[in-house]
Protein backbone atom coordinates (compact mmCIF):
# COMPACT_ATOMS: atom_id res chain seq x y z
CA UNK A 1 0.00 0.00 0.00
CA UNK A 2 1.47 3.07 -0.82
CA UNK A 3 1.92 5.93 1.81
CA UNK A 4 2.22 9.35 1.40
CA UNK A 5 3.92 11.94 3.03
CA UNK A 6 2.10 13.65 5.88
CA UNK A 7 3.62 16.90 6.48
CA UNK A 8 5.04 19.84 5.54
CA UNK A 9 8.89 21.28 4.70
CA UNK A 10 10.28 23.78 7.08
CA UNK A 11 11.89 26.42 5.19
CA UNK A 12 12.17 29.74 4.93
CA UNK A 13 13.40 32.34 2.84
CA UNK A 14 16.51 33.01 4.89
CA UNK A 15 17.24 29.29 5.00
CA UNK A 16 20.91 28.21 3.76
CA UNK A 17 21.09 24.71 4.77
CA UNK A 18 18.57 21.72 3.73
CA UNK A 19 18.40 18.69 4.85
CA UNK A 20 16.78 16.03 3.58
CA UNK A 21 15.37 13.19 4.90
CA UNK A 22 14.38 9.66 3.08
CA UNK A 23 10.77 9.03 4.09
CA UNK A 24 8.86 9.56 7.60
CA UNK A 25 9.53 6.55 10.11
CA UNK A 26 6.31 5.13 11.63
CA UNK A 27 6.92 7.49 14.59
CA UNK A 28 7.39 10.55 12.78
CA UNK A 29 4.36 9.57 10.80
CA UNK A 30 2.05 9.40 13.65
CA UNK A 31 3.24 12.28 15.13
CA UNK A 32 3.37 14.62 11.69
CA UNK A 33 6.60 15.81 12.31
CA UNK A 34 10.47 15.22 11.40
CA UNK A 35 12.31 11.97 13.30
CA UNK A 36 10.09 11.82 15.97
CA UNK A 37 11.29 8.04 16.74
CA UNK A 38 12.66 8.83 20.26
CA UNK A 39 15.90 6.90 20.08
CA UNK A 40 16.73 8.97 16.46
CA UNK A 41 19.45 11.86 17.67
CA UNK A 42 18.94 14.36 14.74
CA UNK A 43 17.30 16.63 17.66
CA UNK A 44 20.48 16.28 19.80
CA UNK A 45 23.34 16.78 16.74
CA UNK A 46 21.35 20.34 15.60
CA UNK A 47 20.97 21.30 19.08
CA UNK A 48 24.39 20.62 20.14
CA UNK A 49 25.82 22.05 16.94
CA UNK A 50 24.16 25.53 17.50
CA UNK A 51 24.95 25.21 20.99
CA UNK A 52 21.20 25.03 22.23
CA UNK A 53 18.93 22.86 24.57
CA UNK A 54 17.40 20.13 22.61
CA UNK A 55 13.65 21.56 21.62
CA UNK A 56 10.78 19.55 23.16
CA UNK A 57 7.94 20.26 21.01
CA UNK A 58 7.59 20.55 17.29
CA UNK A 59 6.97 24.39 17.51
CA UNK A 60 10.53 24.25 19.58
CA UNK A 61 11.91 22.30 17.10
CA UNK A 62 10.54 24.12 14.11
CA UNK A 63 11.91 27.55 15.82
CA UNK A 64 14.90 26.35 16.13
CA UNK A 65 15.61 25.54 12.27
CA UNK A 66 14.04 28.46 11.27
CA UNK A 67 16.81 30.08 13.42
CA UNK A 68 19.57 28.06 12.45
CA UNK A 69 18.36 28.94 8.99
CA UNK A 70 17.96 25.53 8.20
CA UNK A 71 15.51 23.45 5.77
CA UNK A 72 14.46 20.09 6.67
CA UNK A 73 12.35 18.11 4.27
CA UNK A 74 12.43 14.54 2.98
CA UNK A 75 13.29 12.97 -0.78
CA UNK A 76 10.24 10.75 -0.67
CA UNK A 77 6.47 12.12 -1.36
CA UNK A 78 5.41 8.73 -1.43
CA UNK A 79 6.29 4.77 -1.58
CA UNK A 80 5.49 1.65 -0.12
CA UNK A 81 7.60 0.96 2.85
CA UNK A 82 7.40 -1.88 5.61
CA UNK A 83 6.82 -0.23 8.73
CA UNK A 84 10.05 2.46 9.01
CA UNK A 85 12.95 0.61 7.28
CA UNK A 86 14.67 2.28 4.28
CA UNK A 87 15.91 -0.93 2.89
CA UNK A 88 12.05 -1.33 2.05
CA UNK A 89 11.19 1.77 0.36
CA UNK A 90 9.56 0.48 -3.30
CA UNK A 91 7.68 2.46 -5.66
CA UNK A 92 9.21 5.82 -4.66
CA UNK A 93 7.63 9.16 -6.09
CA UNK A 94 9.74 12.25 -5.13
CA UNK A 95 8.66 15.10 -3.44
CA UNK A 96 9.19 18.60 -5.76
CA UNK A 97 12.09 20.50 -4.27
CA UNK A 98 11.79 23.72 -6.40
CA UNK A 99 9.36 25.86 -4.05
CA UNK A 100 12.40 25.32 -1.79
CA UNK A 101 14.84 26.42 -4.05
CA UNK A 102 12.71 29.10 -5.56
CA UNK A 103 12.34 30.89 -1.62
CA UNK A 104 15.30 30.29 0.35
CA UNK A 105 18.95 30.99 -0.86
CA UNK A 106 20.21 27.18 -0.27
CA UNK A 107 23.51 26.78 0.20
CA UNK A 108 24.53 23.12 0.67
CA UNK A 109 22.52 20.11 0.94
CA UNK A 110 22.68 17.42 2.78
CA UNK A 111 21.20 13.95 2.55
CA UNK A 112 20.65 12.40 6.54
CA UNK A 113 21.96 8.84 5.72
CA UNK A 114 22.51 6.53 2.67
CA UNK A 115 18.83 6.23 0.96
CA UNK A 116 18.21 9.66 1.24
CA UNK A 117 21.22 10.11 -0.97
CA UNK A 118 20.72 7.37 -2.99
CA UNK A 119 17.53 8.74 -3.68
CA UNK A 120 18.48 12.13 -3.60
CA UNK A 121 20.79 11.26 -6.60
CA UNK A 122 18.06 9.19 -8.56
CA UNK A 123 15.39 11.73 -8.61
CA UNK A 124 16.39 15.00 -7.12
CA UNK A 125 19.88 15.34 -8.75
CA UNK A 126 19.11 14.76 -12.47
CA UNK A 127 16.45 17.46 -12.40
CA UNK A 128 17.73 20.57 -10.32
CA UNK A 129 21.86 19.57 -10.86
CA UNK A 130 22.34 20.37 -7.10
CA UNK A 131 25.04 18.62 -5.30
CA UNK A 132 24.09 17.00 -2.06
CA UNK A 133 26.55 15.67 0.72
CA UNK A 134 25.93 12.31 2.80
CA UNK A 135 25.96 12.64 6.57
CA UNK A 136 25.84 9.57 8.74
CA UNK A 137 22.45 8.84 9.38
CA UNK A 138 20.59 10.08 12.87
CA UNK A 139 18.88 6.69 12.69
CA UNK A 140 19.19 4.38 15.76
CA UNK A 141 19.68 1.76 13.09
CA UNK A 142 23.02 3.49 12.34
CA UNK A 143 24.77 1.66 15.77
CA UNK A 144 28.11 2.20 14.34
CA UNK A 145 27.58 6.21 15.05
CA UNK A 146 27.41 6.89 18.93
CA UNK A 147 26.23 10.27 19.36
CA UNK A 148 29.55 11.86 20.22
CA UNK A 149 30.68 10.24 16.78
CA UNK A 150 27.49 11.61 14.83
CA UNK A 151 27.71 15.34 16.70
CA UNK A 152 31.62 15.49 15.21
CA UNK A 153 30.87 14.11 11.37
CA UNK A 154 27.83 16.72 11.18
CA UNK A 155 29.79 19.62 12.95
CA UNK A 156 32.51 19.30 10.55
CA UNK A 157 30.08 19.92 7.99
CA UNK A 158 28.10 22.78 9.19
Amino acid sequence: MKIKHPFEAIYDRNSKILILGSFPSVKSREQKFFYGHPQNRFWKVIASIFKEEVPKTIQDKKKMLIKNNIALWDVIASCEIKGSSDSSITNAVPNDLSAIFKTAKIEKVFCNGNKSLELYQKFIFPINGIKAEKLPSTSPANASYNLEKLIKEWSLRF
